[in-house]
């Protein structure tokens, strides 16, 4: 998972075995909370990535 630098877009690069899909979602307004980052890697759990994706794509 990718955030763009303003934290309007984030990206996942997400591979099944078969192949690879890129997803994106973009937010018109406001910006993804993002958590703080350790040595420049963010861990997330499932919670927060469905609260990332509320809305859906």
């Amino acid at each position: 998972m990718f955030r763009g630098k303003s934290g309007k877009l984030i990206k996942i690069l997400w591979h099944d075995g078969l192949g690879m899909s890129l997803y994106a979602k973009r937010l018109e307004r406001g910006r993804f909370l993002w958590p703080s980052s350790a040595d420049g890697v963010v861990t997330i759990t499932p919670a927060q990535l469905g609260y990332l994706f509320e809305g859906s794509f």
